[in-house]
């Protein structure tokens, strides 16, 4: 491990975007304290996005507060902009300060080009933090991997889906939803 790395606080991210030190336009996102710069968005992770937000909302109406692409703070050198967080309702819709791991049900992040990432980076960053559940949606694969059982070493639960099977979050056992519904109709 090199230990010459000096890694950027939460904080410390916040000061340098207000100072304008990021292009207003740069997809940045800080993860054990490096800032990563995000995939460009396809038109495929786009739509997934829609169809999943949409699909949501329908079965969980006013239960949750659905943020899309917004931040998160798992700790205080990593906040990540999952494409989609299943988050406690909040009377001030997190006006004054962004979620944290323990006010999450879900995060789901929609993958075209970034699923190794997704699956080796991202996925140890949720589980240190204690995100209960996690989902990536291969759209081009057409399956999804559903992490379980957080812990500080990685989520001890990891299944790979194929598109025909129907899941249900969690926090959410009465929400059914058939993979097949988040993913492009062929």
């Amino acid at each position: 491990m090199l230990t010459n790395i000096r890694l950027i606080s939460v904080q410390e991210y916040h000061k340098m975007a207000e100072m304008g030190i990021f292009h207003p336009e740069e997809r940045l996102e800080l993860i054990a304290g490096q800032i990563i710069r995000m995939s460009a968005k396809g038109t495929a992770h786009e739509s997934a996005i829609t169809r999943t937000e949409r699909l949501l909302r329908q079965r969980l109406g006013d239960k949750v507060l659905l943020r899309i692409q917004s931040p998160v703070q798992l700790d205080d050198y990593s906040e990540p902009e999952p494409d989609i967080s299943v988050v406690n309702l909040n009377p001030l819709d997190y006006e004054d300060r962004h979620p944290n791991a323990s006010e999450v049900f879900l995060l789901i992040e929609i993958a075209d080009s970034s699923l190794k990432y997704d699956r080796e980076v991202k996925a140890i960053a949720y589980s240190k933090s204690g995100i209960i559940e996690y989902w990536i949606l291969d759209v081009n694969g057409r399956k999804l991997y559903m992490y379980r059982l957080p812990s500080p070493d990685g989520y001890h639960s990891e299944s790979i889906l194929a598109e025909d099977v129907t899941i249900s979050p969690l926090a959410f056992p009465d929400c059914a939803i058939a993979i097949r519904e988040l993913l492009r109709k062929i």
